[in-house]
C-alpha cells in the first residue's frame, strides 16, 4: 500500500518533466492526434540494457508511436566509462554528456529514460567481475525499484542472461539482473523499504531482443529457425509524421554524438525478433500485449473515459484542434475522480499536453539571468497566451520552492499576449545546480544515491518552477514550467538554458595536474569566478607539508556577477618524490566555498553544470625529458597536449589538412591523437608525408586506432592488423618483451612501479598481426587470458621510428599517473640506433 502518494505522484511528474526541452514543444495538428490515440492505450514496455546507446531505437519508436505504448529504457549506466569522439571529457563528465544524449534521444523516438546507479568503470569482459565492481544487490534493487514505479506490462532485454564471456560483461550483466528481478518484483519481501513509496508489480512476460548480431552474422541469422520468436514488423511509415519508423530511430540514434553513431535512416519492410525468457507464452506471435488488458476498462471506472477519448479521436478537426478541448476537459476531470495512483497522475500529465497544443496555449516562465545564489532575488518574466476561442482565464501563479502565490484573475483572449513580471525569493537552503548522481563521493561501480526517491531520475532535478493555475471551460487545472533563461543569438536566433543555481564563488586551478620534475618552484594559477556582485574574500591553496606555498592567501574582490580573476601561487616541491591533492579555498566571511564550475556545452545537448571539488593533483616526480618540438595532430579529442606541455615540451596542434613536408619539417616527434585515424578522414591521404618525415631520422607516435580504419588505408609504414584485444584490469602485471630496449632505458628507467596507479585500463584496440619490423616492448593480459602483445610496437622505418600504442595514455596522463608520463618521455627521446651510439638496443 503506497502511503504517500503525492510523493508516487511527484516521481512520475518528474520523469515528465525530463522529457520536456527546455525550448517549449509545438506540435503539428496530426501529432496532437497521435497524442489523443495514445491517451487510449494503458500498456506499458520496459526495455532494459546496459549504456546509453545500447538500446534499440527501431523498437522503441515502434512500440510508442504505432503501438502506442507507453514505453521506457532504462539504461544501468550513463556510459562513464566510454570514449569521447567530440570532446576531452572523460569519466563522470563523459557520463553527463551521455546521459543528455539519452535524454535527447527519448524526445525523439517517444520513450522515456530512466537509470539506475552503476556506474560504467571501463570495459569487462565477464558478469562476475561486472557485479562486483558495482555491488550486485544495489543495482538489482534498482533494477526491482525502475519495475515497480514503472510498471510495465512487458520487459524486453537488448541482451541474452545465458552467454556470459561472449559480449561485454555490462551487456550480460544487464540482463542477469533483469532477468532475475522478474520473479522478484511481486515479491513483498524483497526490498521491503521501497513499497513505502511504490507497490510490488508483476510483469506479464519478458523478451529477449535477439538479432544477427547475436548469430555472429547475417546469413547464420536468415538461415535460422524463427518459429519459437516472436516477429514485430517495424518498417512502418507514419504518414501524419511524413517519416517511417526506421527514420525516426536513425534521428534517435544519431543523438549519440559522443559515441559517433550518426545513423542514416532507411524506409521500407524490416523486422525485431523476440524470444520469450519469462512469462505466460503468446497464441500470436505478433502481439506482445496478448491477454493484457491495454484499455481504460484495466481501471475501475475507467470504461466511461475510455468511450470518451474515443468519440473524441473519432470526431476530431485536423483544421481546428481546439474544437476538442471541452470533451478534453471533461476527461480530465473524470480522471481526477479515479481511486488509482498510477496511470492517473501519467494520462493526467499527458492530457494537459494535449489540452495546451489543442489551445496553442503557450506559458513560460523567464528569468533575467542565467545564473543565481542561494538567498537571492530573480527577476522573472512569464508569459501567456491563448490562441483559441475556448475561454481561458490566468487563475493565479505560484512560484517555487517559495511556494508563494500571485493572484491573476485574467481571461486570456484569443491570440492577446499576457507578460507578468515578477520576483522569486529563492531560499538560502536551496540546492546548487548539478548532476544529483555527482553530488556525493561514489566507489569505482557505484554512484551514491541516498534518497530512494530520486534513483532512477534521469537529469537534474530542477527545485525553480512558476505553476500557472488556469481554468479551462470553467475547469481549474494546474500546469508547470520549469524557470528558463533564453537569450537570441545572432546566428542561431532563440537560444534557451535552465537557470542554474551557483555558487557565491567558485575556484578553479587551471592545470588539472601539475609535475614537478625538478626542485624549483612553479607558479600554479587559480581561477577564481564570481557567483553575485560585490563578493571580497581571501583564496588558499592548501597543500600538505613538506610542499610550500607562497602566499599562504591571496585577496580578491570582484564587483560584478560573471566576473573572473586569475591569481598565481608559488609552489616549492619536497626533494623526494610525492604525488599530493592540491585544493583551492576561498574564504568569504568566514564561509568556506572548495568548488570548481565545470560548464558542459555542446550545440546538441542542454547545457550542463558539474560542480566538482576545486582540486589539482600535484607530483613530484623524477622525470627526464628532451628538448624535442612536437607536432600533434588531434583526433577524437584528448587532453595529452596539455600534458606534454607539463613536462614541458614545446606542443603545437597541426591542422591535418596543412600537412606537408614545409609544415613538418620544424618538428622532431608527430603524435596522433586517439583515433585520429578512425575520424580525420584526410589523414588517409597524408601518409607518405608522414612516413617520409620518419624516414627522414624523426619519430611518429601513434596512439589508439579502432579496427573501423577506410579501406585500403596503410596506418603503418609495415603490415600492422588492428584488433579488439584489450586488457581492463588496470593492475595486470606487466612483461618486458625487450628489457633492452631504449624505450624502456633512455632517458628514463622504467620498471613495473610505472605501471602501478593506472585507471580503469592499460590499454585498448591493441594490434593482433605486425610485421617482424616491429618489436614489441610490453606483454600483459587480464585473468584467465592469454598474453597480449601489441600494447607498444616500436619499427625503425628509414633513419627514424615509428611507434603504435593502445595504452591508454589519454586516460593516465590526465589522471597524474607518474609512469604513463615516464614512458611517453621515452617514447618522445627515441633516436635509430644506428645514428645514436649509446642507444643501440642490446640483445
Amino acid at each position: 500500500m503506497i502511503k504517500n502518494k503525492y510523493i508516487l505522484t511527484l516521481l512520475i511528474l518528474i520523469s515528465f518533466q525530463i522529457l520536456l526541452a527546455q525550448k517549449p514543444q509545438k506540435v503539428t495538428s496530426a501529432e496532437i492526434y497521435n497524442q489523443i490515440e495514445k491517451l487510449n492505450f494503458l500498456g506499458s514496455v520496459l526495455y532494459i540494457a546496459a549504456h546509453p546507446d545500447d538500446e534499440n531505437t527501431r523498437l522503441i519508436s515502434y512500440l510508442s508511436n504505432e503501438t502506442k505504448a507507453r514505453t521506457g529504457y532504462l539504461s544501468l549506466t550513463r556510459g562513464d566509462g566510454g570514449q569521447n569522439l567530440i570532446g576531452p571529457q572523460l569519466r563522470e563528465l563523459l557520463g553527463v554528456i551521455r546521459t543528455q544524449e539519452l535524454i535527447e534521444a527519448r524526445k525523439i523516438d517517444g520513450g522515456e529514460q530512466f537509470f539506475s546507479r552503476a556506474n560504467d568503470f571501463g570495459f569487462s569482459k565477464n558478469p562476475d567481475e561486472t557485479l562486483q565492481i558495482w555491488d550486485k544487490e544495489k543495482v538489482l534493487s534498482d533494477v526491482v525499484w525502475a519495475i515497480r514505479k514503472f510498471q510495465p506490462d512487458v520487459i524486453i532485454n537488448r541482451f541474452d542472461h545465458r552467454s556470459p564471456g561472449t559480449t561485454h560483461g555490462h551487456h550480460t550483466s544487464s540482463a542477469i539482473l533483469s532477468t532475475e528481478s522478474f520473479s522478484l518484483t511481486n515479491n513483498p519481501s524483497i526490498f521491503a523499504d521501497q513499497l513505502k513509496l511504490v507497490k510490488p508489480w508483476q510483469p506479464k512476460r519478458q523478451f529477449f531482443n535477439t538479432s544477427w548480431w547475436f548469430y555472429g552474422s547475417k546469413e547464420k541469422f536468415d538461415g535460422a529457425d524463427k518459429t519459437n520468436l516472436t516477429t514485430i514488423q517495424t518498417g512502418v511509415y507514419y504518414p501524419d509524421l511524413g517519416k517511417s519508423n526506421q527514420e525516426i530511430a536513425a534521428l534517435s540514434r544519431s543523438r549519440h554524438q559522443s559515441q559517433g553513431f550518426g545513423s542514416t535512416g532507411s524506409r521500407g519492410e524490416d523486422s525485431e525478433y523476440l524470444e520469450l525468457i519469462n512469462g505466460e507464452s503468446l497464441k500470436d506471435k505478433s502481439n506482445i500485449f496478448e491477454g493484457i488488458d491495454t484499455s481504460w476498462n484495466r481501471i475501475k471506472g475507467g470504461k466511461p473515459i475510455g468511450d470518451l477519448i474515443a468519440e473524441i479521436t473519432s470526431k476530431y478537426d485536423f483544421t481546428n484542434p481546439s474544437a476538442s478541448i471541452p470533451n478534453l476537459v471533461k476527461v480530465y476531470q473524470m480522471i481526477q475522480s479515479l481511486d488509482e495512483d498510477h496511470w492517473k497522475p501519467v494520462k493526467s500529465e499527458e492530457l494537459k499536453k494535449i489540452i495546451t497544443a489543442c489551445a496553442g496555449l503557450y506559458l513560460e516562465a523567464v528569468a533575467t539571468e542565467q545564473e543565481a545564489t542561494p538567498g537571492s532575488i530573480v527577476g522573472l518574466k512569464l508569459e501567456a497566451i491563448n490562441r483559441s476561442t475556448v475561454s481561458i482565464q490566468l487563475v493565479s501563479v505560484e512560484t517555487l520552492p517559495e511556494q508563494k502565490t500571485i493572484v491573476q484573475n485574467k481571461d486570456l483572449k484569443n491570440n492577446i499576449l499576457e507578460n507578468i513580471n515578477l520576483n522569486l525569493q529563492l531560499p538560502s537552503t536551496i540546492d546548487y545546480t548539478q548532476p544529483y548522481w555527482l553530488k556525493e563521493k561514489g566507489t569505482v561501480g557505484m554512484y551514491t544515491v541516498n534518497d530512494q526517491k530520486n534513483i532512477g531520475i534521469p537529469d537534474i532535478i530542477r527545485e525553480v518552477k512558476v505553476i500557472f493555475n488556469m481554468k479551462i471551460n470553467g475547469v481549474e487545472i494546474p500546469f508547470d514550467r520549469t524557470v528558463v533563461y533564453k537569450y537570441n543569438d545572432n546566428v542561431k536566433g532563440e537560444m534557451y538554458n535552465y537557470l542554474d543555481i551557483v555558487p557565491a564563488v567558485t575556484t578553479s586551478i587551471l592545470d588539472k595536474v601539475s609535475l614537478f620534475n625538478t626542485g624549483s618552484h612553479k607558479a600554479i594559477a587559480v581561477k577564481i569566478k564570481s557567483g553575485k556582485d560585490n563578493i571580497k574574500g581571501d583564496l588558499q591553496l592548501d597543500l600538505p607539508e613538506k610542499w610550500i606555498v607562497s602566499p599562504t592567501s591571496i585577496p580578491f574582490n570582484l564587483d560584478k556577477k560573471g566576473n573572473e580573476k586569475i591569481v598565481y601561487f608559488e609552489v616549492t616541491p619536497p626533494k623526494e618524490p610525492s604525488e599530493v591533492i592540491a585544493k583551492s579555498i576561498a574564504v568569504i566571511d568566514n564561509k568556506i566555498y572548495n568548488t570548481d564550475q565545470v560548464i558542459i556545452d555542446y550545440s546538441h545537448i542542454t547545457k550542463q553544470q558539474v560542480l566538482a571539488p576545486a582540486e589539482s593533483k600535484f607530483i613530484k616526480l623524477d622525470l627526464k625529458i628532451n628538448n624535442q618540438k612536437i607536432g600533434y595532430i588531434m583526433g577524437a579529442g584528448d587532453e595529452v597536449p596539455e600534458s606534454l606541455t607539463q613536462m614541458g615540451y614545446i606542443v603545437t596542434l597541426l591542422n591535418p589538412d596543412e600537412i606537408s613536408p614545409e609544415k613538418l619539417a620544424p618538428f622532431d616527434v608527430i603524435i596522433t591523437g586517439i583515433r585520429a585515424y578512425n575520424t580525420v578522414q584526410v589523414l588517409t591521404n597524408k601518409q607518405k608525408i608522414l612516413f617520409d618525415f620518419v624516414k627522414g631520422g624523426k619519430t611518429m607516435l601513434v596512439q589508439y586506432n579502432t579496427p573501423d580504419l577506410n579501406p585500403g588505408l596503410e596506418i603503418a609504414p609495415y603490415p600492422l592488423t588492428m584488433s579488439r584485444d584489450r586488457v581492463t584490469e588496470e593492475d595486470a602485471t606487466v612483461k618486458f618483451l625487450a628489457p633492452n630496449h631504449p624505450i624502456l632505458n633512455y632517458p628514463n628507467k622504467i620498471s613495473a612501479t610505472d605501471f602501478e596507479g593506472w585507471t580503469q585500463e592499460q590499454g585498448l584496440y591493441y594490434p593482433s598481426e605486425y610485421d617482424k619490423a616491429f618489436t614489441p616492448i610490453l606483454s600483459s593480459n587480464d585473468k584467465g587470458e592469454t598474453p597480449k602483445n601489441g600494447a607498444l610496437l616500436v619499427a625503425p622505418y628509414g633513419k627514424g621510428y615509428y611507434i603504435y600504442t593502445g595504452l591508454s595514455l589519454f586516460r593516465e596522463l590526465p589522471a597524474g599517473v607518474s609512469g604513463a608520463y615516464r614512458l611517453l618521455s621515452n617514447m618522445i627521446s627515441l633516436k635509430n640506433p644506428t645514428t645514436i651510439p649509446d642507444q643501440k638496443i642490446k640483445p
